[in-house]
């Protein structure tokens, strides 16, 4: 067992939020997804205050080494994610983790707050990746800005918070320890790195919106560069993520001082890659202890 801000995970592995649609797998397998479910902990998809549709197609474009995406986070907002997804994804067998975003104070505030009266939330991801609408900066991209919202949000909760970092800054570990004198339980990083793409068939851009984030295994160096920066820096839990397909991979993220991995495009390939990481990380652990 792992312990992990206060919960017991059965191992490392977690998922990336929006990489793995529980709710859609369990439609699919049926109660055999309960049985075998491939992570530790479930990170839901981001919700917000109120329901969004998401961005405009198209929304995905594959790469050698991995795929850009700009989705949008199209989702139900608080109430309907409340009323209609919360009661399915308690269902499964493992701590849950609802991740979170807002322009503002008051609307992190309001999802925190609701989500603090329920037992099936184990945790709150913090998703710091929209601008403020008050100070027109990036939340996850300013120091102050990460300082003052985990300031504000900490007396509304005693769940675990759980920062998300964005890559694209100049020194994420800056914004982790403003996290983290703010009152964090835990960082996760990297989030996707900004990219784009042309469609040479029409010389048009290949994500609707002109750019979006890139994820999968081009971008595992820089995940582990950030990851080893960060977790330098502070004293929380580091949950590492950026490309990991396999369980060297995972090892690499722990080496450079992740607490937990977690999976996101590679689920896309093996929807059961969660299981497949972990058994291999075990088996890396059994073999180095038996040398």
């Amino acid at each position: 067992m792992v312990e992990f801000c206060g919960l017991e995970l059965r191992n490392r592995v977690i998922n990336a939020s929006g990489t793995f649609d529980a709710i859609a797998a369990r439609q699919v397998y049926g109660d055999a997804l309960l049985e075998h479910f491939p992570f530790a902990a479930f990170v839901s998809k981001t919700i917000t205050p109120e329901p969004r549709a998401g961005n405009e197609p198209q929304r995905i474009w594959e790469t050698p080494a991995g795929m850009i995406n700009s989705i949008g986070l199209p989702n139900k907002g608080l109430d309907g994610f409340v009323a209609e997804n919360l009661p399915r994804l308690a269902e499964l067998p493992v701590p849950l983790i609802v991740s979170v975003m807002a322009t503002d104070h008051e609307g992190f505030a309001r999802m925190v707050s609701a989500l603090d009266g329920r037992d099936e939330v184990a945790g709150l991801e913090l998703n710091v990746s929209c601008p403020n609408v008050h100070s027109g900066l990036i939340v996850g991209e300013q120091p102050t800005e990460t300082a003052a919202l985990l300031e504000a949000l900490r007396p509304l909760t005693r769940k675990p918070l759980i920062v998300k970092l964005t890559p694209n800054v100049a020194d994420p570990a800056s914004v982790a320890v403003a996290a983290e004198e703010g009152g964090a339980d835990a960082v996760s990083l990297i989030n996707t790195v900004k990219a784009a793409a042309i469609d040479p068939a029409t010389g048009m851009p290949g994500i609707g919106v002109g750019q979006g984030g890139l994820s999968g295994p081009a971008i595992r160096p820089i995940a582990v560069g950030q990851v080893r920066m960060v977790a330098a820096a502070v004293g929380l839990p580091v949950v590492g993520m950026g490309g990991v397909c396999s369980g060297a991979d995972a090892a690499e993220m722990l080496a450079a001082g992740a607490t937990l991995v977690a999976v996101g495009t590679e689920s896309f390939r093996d929807p059961a890659a969660g299981t497949r990481i972990a058994a291999e990380l075990s088996e890396r652990s059994r073999a180095g202890n038996d040398t």
